[in-house]
């Protein structure tokens, strides 16, 4: 099934040579180097969303009073393209990602973007930069849909009329350098990401530029990522930086549940989904830092990981905060975490079967 959209494709006269590209995909990082091709989409208040197309990738030419500038009106998602085993390149889970986009898309007062076009979006792109896909195992080409608001004034008491909507593509080494391993995380109680009512379950910029200070605090505390806790008491453990936890008691997984101001991640969700073919019993539900620490004194609490589309599964070995701090397990990765890690990327690069039909093929 396609979209209603008819995409105009502009190639890149310029495209990197084979041998630049093949540079960059040596050691890509995560974020830094860009495609050569980007999707552009514009709506227009009235007359719904026109001008579908694929041109070089290159800067944005915007008027100083831009909306998006001023009241911070966007938002995006993150999601992957990977090279499988056999040659194909397929994605995870794409419509979930565009079902999460519409309904930040309603938070933010902005446009929809029909499914089908999210997703055709995605296809063409990563067709046209095919080559740009990794072939080094565990690497993949993160993908960056998102809109803005583009209408120039100051004005403050509608939302804009008009808006644009893209997709850029950077291949992508592991998120975290070094490879996987542990990290330490700081508890912040100063700061808070979300408030109930707020924008928590959106992705959209403000909450990451909003979490800036308290990751540099955490940075300064010798740590590599803040932990957030809830609005009301400081006490309830929500997220991880920008990624969902999980808590390991044995063969049991518990996360803090979707009360609004967590992310719905969708590698959260597909943890949840098959954790029960891996023999574990996975549920929702919430954990104070008390618990968390107690649990781990008492060896109950076992293991403790971070996930999303960048950093996959990310164990926790050490936590510290302003009057107390203690490490998780041993500080080492975990068995159960290692084996979700190991499920989830293998349903992705295809050495193990989608038994959820999450993968869809792009070419």
């Amino acid at each position: 099934m396609t979209s209603q959209l008819s995409f105009d494709v502009q190639l890149n006269q310029q495209a990197r040579t084979a041998a630049e590209r093949e540079q960059v995909l040596a050691n890509p990082g995560f974020g830094q180097i860009f495609t050569d091709h980007m999707i552009s989409i514009d709506y227009t208040e009235g007359r719904g969303w026109h001008d579908a197309r694929l041109e070089p990738y290159g800067p944005l030419v915007l008027d100083p009073a831009t909306a998006v500038f001023h009241y911070a009106q966007e938002l995006f998602e993150g999601l992957k393209a990977y090279r499988q085993a056999n040659g194909s390149i397929v994605s995870f889970r794409p419509y979930a990602n565009a079902a999460r986009f519409n309904k930040s898309a309603l938070r933010m007062a902005m446009p929809e973007l029909p499914e089908e076009a999210f997703v055709e979006s995605l296809e063409l792109l990563v067709q046209t930069d095919k080559e740009w896909v990794p072939t080094t195992e565990g690497h993949s080409l993160y993908l960056r849909p998102f809109i803005i608001a583009t209408q120039v004034g100051l004005g403050v008491n509608y939302p804009s009329k008009t808006y644009r909507y893209m997709v850029i593509a950077s291949p992508a080494a592991s998120y975290f350098s070094g490879g996987v391993k542990p990290v330490s995380v700081w508890l912040s109680t100063e700061y808070t990401r979300a408030a109930p009512g707020g924008t928590g379950f959106a992705k959209c910029g403000g909450n990451y530029a909003a979490a800036f200070v308290a990751q540099r605090q955490a940075v300064e505390q010798g740590c590599d990522q803040v932990v957030w806790l809830d609005a009301n008491e400081h006490r309830y453990v929500e997220e991880m930086g920008g990624m969902n936890l999980f808590f390991v008691f044995g063969d049991r997984l518990l996360t803090p549940a979707l009360t609004g101001t967590l992310l719905p991640g969708v590698t959260r969700d597909s943890i949840l989904a098959f954790a029960a073919d891996l023999g574990l019993k996975a549920e929702e539900g919430r954990i104070s830092i008390e618990e968390w620490q107690a649990g781990c004194e008492s060896g109950e609490l076992t293991e403790v990981f971070a996930c999303g589309t960048a950093a996959v599964v990310t164990p926790v070995g050490t936590v510290k905060g302003a009057d107390r701090s203690w490490t998780i397990g041993d500080g080492t990765p975990g068995t159960v975490t290692q084996k979700i890690r190991e499920e989830l990327m293998g349903i992705q690069f295809g050495s193990r079967p989608d038994s959820y039909n999450w993968i869809h093929k792009i070419c």
